[in-house]
């Protein structure tokens, strides 16, 4: 047996993909700790590929569905910022290559913030269209959040630098000349949604820490307009601001 130096069998394990691979049962009876600790990570790292794949090809089954039928442009729609008190509500549409791989990829609010701006950038890189729409909060207080919300949406369409096929949208039914389908919880059951998810959500967020940079009593760089107790606090002290969202409670009454 061919011995081998710990880093050799680290380098090694690195670039191999098929837990049949011969090298792996070349090493498995050599009894040094440093060589079993090896195995047992490369064990729970093959392990962890397995059930991303398996998570990535679940959520790829719609997808999947409308290649068939001829369907190649399908855009997912999503949306971030119906609840905040604060701020825009930010869409995004995401049309994204047939053969597009993006293991993790999941419902922006289960990443973290490191995680969706890497993702983000990938999908940016990688997607055939992105098209983003944004209702600040003076249109959200005219019309309401669900229709502020519906025409956000429809603007993420319209951005887009050419027309779609079919339309997965998150929740929400549009009036489109589009084909669609409305999903519940689309952003865990579709890559495409999902891609949308992280795109609204990062770009929503840098627009409520930029919000913070002119208005830090209300901590929008942590709480991104959400009603946390600081920023309660916050606006029985200090009052509203421009962003602020007037049709929404408590600003609703501590305006009367």
């Amino acid at each position: 047996m061919t011995i081998y130096t710990i880093k050799e069998i680290e380098e090694k394990l690195a670039k191999i993909n098929d837990e049949n691979d011969p090298f792996l049962e070349e090493i498995k009876p050599d009894a040094r700790k440093g060589v079993q600790r090896l195995l047992e990570k490369y064990g729970r790292q093959l392990q962890q590929k397995k059930q991303a794949l398996e998570k990535f090809s679940h959520m790829s089954r719609i997808e999947r569905n409308l290649y068939k039928q001829g369907y190649k442009l399908i855009a997912g729609i999503d949306e971030v910022g119906r609840g905040p008190l604060a701020g825009p509500v930010v869409a995004s549409s995401v049309i994204l290559p047939e053969d597009f791989q993006l293991l993790g990829l999941d419902d922006s609010k289960k990443l973290t913030e490191a995680k969706r701006e890497e993702f983000y950038a990938y999908i940016q890189e990688h997607a055939l269209a992105v098209g983003v729409g944004i209702i600040q909060p003076e249109e959200i207080d005219q019309v309401n959040i669900y229709e502020a919300t519906k025409k956000a949406m429809l603007s993420a369409i319209a951005a887009m630098p050419f027309a779609p096929e079919y339309l997965l949208i998150d929740a929400m039914k549009l009036d489109t000349p589009y084909p669609s389908q409305a999903i519940i919880k689309g952003d865990a059951n579709s890559i495409s949604i999902a891609a949308a998810s992280i795109i609204a959500k990062v770009m929503r967020d840098a627009i409520m820490k930029q919000l913070h940079s002119e208005y830090p009593f209300y901590q929008f760089e942590r709480n991104m307009g959400y009603g946390t107790k600081e920023h309660l606090v916050a606006l029985e002290k200090h009052g509203m601001t421009p962003y602020h969202r007037k049709s929404f409670e408590p600003i609703k009454s501590m305006m009367k």
